[in-house]
């Protein structure tokens, strides 16, 4: 039987326009926040993260800020609703305390709104550390200081610290 080739559809032109620069003229607040909305229906952005990505798009700043402002006021865009989720999320992934919260940093969020998230999500670190160490090692001991090395050096990374997986090396 012969195959037959799926033929390739256009995007429309409104998913075309995050590619093309614009000129000041050829846009409004509406354009801004038609294009904000897209973003946060896909998922949810720091004020950082929604900045970055229409000033790609969009020339104006001040147009931007203002929008991302009426969002906010409107709790459609919401910084501490974004740091809860993704506290909830990296840690189900397997990440430490100390990568969330650089990972949330470079988003732009404030220590405060960190911690308030990190509190707030209850996680156990060290049964998390534990989780991620079996998933990964298993349950044979290291065979040597080589091994051994190799072990914390994937917890570091992974953001745990020394306390909360030290005993797992043994």
């Amino acid at each position: 039987m012969p195959v037959t080739a799926i033929p390739k559809l256009k995007k429309p032109d409104t998913l075309q326009l995050e590619s093309q620069e614009l000129d000041p003229g050829e846009f409004n607040a509406a354009d801004i926040r038609f294009a904000a909305m897209n973003y946060l229906a896909r998922r949810e952005h720091t004020r950082k993260e929604l900045f970055q990505k229409l000033k790609r798009r969009f020339p104006d700043t001040t147009f931007i800020e203002t929008e991302i402002q009426r969002l906010t006021d409107e709790n459609l865009q919401s910084d501490k609703r974004f740091a809860e989720n993704f506290v909830r999320y990296r840690s189900g992934l397997g990440f430490g305390l100390m990568h969330i919260q650089q990972d949330m940093r470079q988003r732009g969020l404030t220590d405060c709104e960190i911690a308030l998230a990190i509190e707030r999500a209850e996680v156990d670190w060290s049964a998390l550390a534990a989780e991620a160490f079996q998933k990964k090692f298993g349950e044979l001991p290291a065979a040597d200081i080589k091994e051994k090395a190799r072990r914390a050096r994937f917890m570091q990374y992974r953001g745990f610290a020394s306390d909360e997986y030290r005993h797992l090396l043994q």
